[in-house]
């Protein structure tokens, strides 16, 4: 099996132990992964905040989002281009969010453009991860592609329970140094602030 069909098999595996999750467990842990989030200083202190719109299945960002504009944060979202390409686009308020490529919430085509560079701290997501923070995605290469450029903080949001060792790599695979579950952050894999 090729590295690619591993990842597309761990993509099956886990959209359906996500979907068997607890909608209990799902909001306790969304809750709590973002208020550790919150509560990180490289967060508190990042004046321009790149953040995924999380969606059902996903980590609830809305908080996140909704505590950078209230801090007076210069806020980035993703907008994904037909391109196959990620843009980062500053909002200044969620409503202006609507349904997008894959039925995600984006910016409108009209926000503001953030260059890479002008990033402080990037949230972003997984379908899975392991410790180490190599994580696999939905398959469509956006977040590897922001990875190659970027080189600010990067924190990488994953319910403990969906975490797993073996991660299928190939090399452009980015790993993230920060993984933050209900449980801990994980710094190159060690446990470095216990929640």
């Amino acid at each position: 099996m090729t590295k690619a069909e591993e990842k597309q098999h761990l993509r099956c595996t886990m959209r359906k132990l996500t979907r068997s999750l607890s909608a209990r467990y799902r909001a306790e842990s969304s809750r709590a992964i973002t208020a550790r989030l919150l509560s990180l200083p490289e967060y508190r202190t990042a004046e321009t905040v790149f953040c995924f719109v999380g969606t059902e299945q996903e980590i609830d960002t809305v908080p996140v989002l909704e505590d950078a504009l209230a801090s007076g944060k210069r806020l980035c979202v993703p907008r994904c281009s037909s391109n196959g390409s990620m843009e980062l686009r500053q909002i200044t308020a969620l409503a202006q969010l609507s349904a997008g490529a894959y039925g995600i919430l984006e910016p409108p085509d009209s926000a503001p453009s953030v260059p890479i560079d002008a990033v402080d701290f990037a949230v972003l997501p997984c379908l899975t991860c392991n410790h180490p923070g190599h994580r696999l995605g939905r398959g469509g290469g956006y977040y590897d592609r922001f990875l190659a450029h970027y080189r600010g903080g990067t924190v990488l949001l994953c319910r403990e329970k969906l975490i797993r060792d073996e991660i299928p790599l190939e090399p452009h695979d980015y790993p993230v140094p920060w993984v933050l579950t209900e449980c801990a952050l994980y710094e190159d894999g060690t446990p470095a602030r216990l929640c």
